[in-house]
């Protein structure tokens, strides 16, 4: 089944010339879907309000559409639960997102933390080790924080 949803997904993300910035692309999508679905299961329980935030997140950073975002979701889920730790995610983003896209992933990452109404301790802390993986300096990491906030 999973096979099945990777050759989905990599068949919607692929353009057909096959050129070779895809799969570096693919992969920083599904590390930061990974995340983000780790952020939703990280309180115990996954809200409606959760996967929305999460959706509209990839969405907006990789232009997907929702049949993409949903097949991106259900790969991120199943790597995310295969995961012995989140470095294998977080390596990946610190090589190929600038200064600022990591601090937009750790705001999208507070967005889902704050989706449900309240901040869970679990939460709290996925957040400062995912911020220190990231290399992203404290007050970028607070800053991000209060955007998300106000957002909510």
């Amino acid at each position: 089944m999973i096979a099945d949803i990777r050759n989905f997904f990599m068949q919607l993300i692929e353009p057909a010339a096959g050129t070779s910035a895809v799969a570096p692309e693919h992969a920083l999508q599904l590390a930061t879907a990974a995340l983000l679905v780790e952020m939703m299961r990280m309180d115990g329980s996954v809200t409606a309000d959760e996967t929305a935030t999460v959706t509209r997140a990839l969405q907006t950073r990789f232009d997907l559409g929702p049949e993409e975002v949903g097949a991106l979701m259900t790969l991120a889920t199943a790597e995310a639960r295969q995961a012995t730790d989140y470095f294998q995610f977080t390596s990946l983003i610190n090589k190929s997102f600038s200064a600022e896209q990591k601090i937009q992933v750790i705001e999208s990452l507070w967005q889902a933390a704050f989706a449900d109404g309240r901040l869970d301790a679990h939460e709290q802390h996925f957040m400062s080790k995912i911020s220190d993986l990231l290399y992203v300096p404290h007050s970028a990491y607070i800053a991000a924080k209060q955007r998300a906030r106000a957002k909510g």
